[in-house]
């Protein structure tokens, strides 16, 4: 106002409007403005001393930036338009044909979608952002944990994380506790926020966090196999924001300022018991956020958002489920069983010592060679324990795989009772019967080649010098020493065992 005080002193005090411009550093159009603007208005020079410099800013300017054709002109619900704006294909073009059809004597289209922009630039600047209905999902961890969570009976003191995903037209918002940030959890708090969404979306954006990004990269971001194959699953896509770059998931960056003080901030002074507990005081508060409270300057909840914008577009969810499946890298054994968390599974005997990558779920475990699955099997403790398929062992070790430690004693009887005990004492005298099976399988085995007789005759010779192997009883075999047997024997013929029975090698 002081230079349009000064622009009016000396254009009455008698000097040039081309004078007056130079020693002020207007241009002449602005000079020759002011002075029609303020001789219209029936003013003299000097003003009253009374009237202040705001003062001749409303008589001068009072009608600046209105066009007089539009003084009358109906105001379109800007908050209206701003959402008809995230559908699809939709256009402030389209927009004002529909406006200036309802209403002929409205803005023309320029000053339509000026006055348009000006309201848009008053809102927040989340919101400025363009998102179209059913396009993406911004999804992140909150950096502060959730409230204390005591386990009633061991007294342990927790602290949870909290999930946040938030549409970009609606702005609706879902978010869960989970104990970690890890991939279990992050894949399922994902299946969670689909089926409270009612659909899945066309994109998920991530942050670059390890658990979902391999490795971050501007062009070519590496996504977790996991994640991956959950996107397949759903059939959406995984745009990882790009690094440093916050301006990307600044959707949810605000969500999550928003979680932190509408969840953190209303529970500071609650304790927990269970993680269940937790979330269902999450839910409760997300109501009132998203069913409740609405959205400051477009009057809407995001509840209402959601079904007018994102729904329609929100592809249906699946039939099942996905349901949560680690990969982890293996090589084979040279017995062809893989070792996962202590327990062995076989795979077929042609990939012993390969490299094969196994998916494991809750309940199976699957084996991979180069993209094929050569093996499925029920998953199992980790008790040391082996799972192996008759079809997966090669034809010589498949003969013997119905060979167990009763068939092994009941074979061994066969032959004769100084054969069964022999067996009985080589199984007894192992740490672990198992031990034994394979010696006394081949003792059993030494028939063929010698006959039932001089086996039995070999057991007991065995017994008699305390032998307790299979290379001992095949010795007196090849040596033929199980023709004479010195040991006491009972009224059956059978070799008496008794420790006060001292036998011939005691006098040796």
């Amino acid at each position: 106002m002081r230079v349009v005080r000064e622009v009016l002193r000396l254009r009455f005090a008698g000097i040039s409007k081309r004078e007056v411009a130079r020693r002020t550093g207007l241009a002449s159009s602005t000079v020759r403005a002011t002075i029609a603007r303020f001789q219209s208005l029936g003013l003299t020079w000097p003003l009253p001393e009374t009237v202040t410099d705001s003062e001749l800013e409303a008589k001068l300017y009072k009608n600046a930036g209105k066009k007089q054709g539009h003084r009358r002109s109906v105001e379109p619900d800007w908050s209206i338009l701003h959402r008809e704006m995230k559908r699809k294909h939709v256009t402030l073009s389209i927009l004002w044909d529909e406006y200036i059809e309802a209403h002929p004597e409205g803005y023309r289209y320029s000053r339509f979608c000026e006055l348009y922009r000006a309201w848009e630039g008053k809102i927040s600047v989340t919101m400025r952002q363009t998102h179209l209905g059913g396009d993406k999902l911004f999804v992140d961890y909150a950096g502060d944990t959730a409230p204390v969570v005591i386990d009633r009976l061991t007294g342990e003191i927790r602290k949870a994380q909290i999930f946040v995903a938030v549409l970009g037209a609606s702005n609706f918002t879902y978010a869960e506790a989970t104990w970690t940030q890890s991939l279990a959890d992050w894949i399922g708090a994902h299946t969670r926020a689909f089926e409270a969404l009612g659909g899945v979306p066309r994109l998920v954006v991530p942050d670059n966090t390890r658990t979902a990004v391999i490795k971050a990269c501007l062009y070519e971001p590496q996504v977790n196999r996991t994640y991956t194959e959950m996107a397949a699953h759903y059939g959406i896509g995984i745009l990882p924001a790009r690094p440093r770059k916050p301006r990307d998931k600044a959707k949810v960056e605000a969500c999550v300022l928003i979680m932190e003080r509408w969840i953190l901030g209303r529970l500071r002074n609650r304790r927990f018991h269970s993680l269940g507990e937790l979330n269902e005081a999450i839910r409760g508060l997300l109501v009132r956020l998203n069913d409740e409270r609405p959205i400051r300057r477009l009057g809407v909840t995001r509840r209402q958002l959601l079904e007018d914008l994102d729904r329609p577009a929100l592809r249906p969810l699946p039939a099942e489920p996905y349901v949560f499946a680690e990969w982890r890298a293996r090589r084979v054994g040279i017995d062809y069983h893989v070792d996962i968390d202590k327990h062995y599974y076989s795979v077929p005997h042609r990939f012993a010592r390969t490299e094969v990558e196994v998916r494991l779920t809750g309940r199976t475990v699957e084996v991979f060679a180069k993209g094929e699955r050569i093996a499925a099997h029920l998953r199992s403790s980790g008790n040391g324990k082996h799972t192996t398929v008759q079809e997966h062992m090669p034809s010589s070790h498949r003969r013997y795989a119905n060979w167990t430690l009763d068939r092994i004693r009941k074979d061994a009887a066969l032959i004769g009772p100084s054969t069964a005990a022999l067996c009985d004492l080589i199984l007894e005298h192992r740490p672990h019967p198992e031990q034994g099976f394979r010696a006394c399988l081949g003792i059993v085995r030494l028939v063929k080649p010698f006959g039932m007789a001089r086996v039995e005759a070999a057991a007991t010779r065995a017994l008699d010098i305390g032998a307790r192997t299979y290379g001992s009883v095949r010795s007196i075999l090849d040596n033929n020493l199980d023709r004479h047997t010195d040991r006491p024997r009972g009224p059956d013929g059978v070799t008496i065992l008794h420790p006060n029975i001292r036998g011939p090698r005691y006098y040796h």
